[in-house]
């Protein structure tokens, strides 16, 4: 982007209030932890902390956790603007071992028509290693 600051979203909501929308997304929240760290029409960033629950038999962060992520920072994207959008189709890479202590998921729109949403989500750990990549497309639900 040109260097320009956006506000949290669109609409200048507070990113409290979003938070508190989207804590109803109780999976995410609750059992993994994910919180909204910045978000507007066609973007977020959404992040949690490696606790033991998120890993497997292995010691591995679990690629479950990895997709909770990354789907709950295009449900925001998507949706922050009070227009409905649901997840139609989704791919995910795993490519690379979390080493952090936390991962961080951004999602950004590719394309956002009217009726479908192409977004990409990038999830890296703390220490900025690309651990998974996203490509989803989304309907947009038209009347809302």
């Amino acid at each position: 982007m040109s260097g320009q600051k956006k506000t949290p979203t669109t609409s200048g909501t507070p990113i409290e209030e979003v938070r508190a929308r989207f804590s109803r997304d109780r999976f995410a929240t609750n059992a993994c932890g994910c919180t909204v760290l910045e978000a507007w029409r066609g973007h977020a960033v959404c992040a949690f902390d490696i606790t033991p629950v998120h890993r497997n038999a292995l010691g591995a962060v679990m690629g479950g956790a990895i997709f909770t992520l990354a789907d709950f920072a295009l449900a925001v994207a998507s949706n922050v603007d009070d227009s409905t959008a649901v997840s139609v189709s989704n791919t995910i890479e795993f490519l690379s071992s979390t080493r952090g202590q936390r991962l961080i998921a951004t999602c950004d729109a590719s394309k956002s028509g009217r009726s479908l949403c192409f977004y990409t989500v990038d999830v890296r750990d703390d220490l900025d290693t690309l651990v998974a990549r996203m490509s989803a497309t989304c309907y947009r639900i038209q009347g809302n």
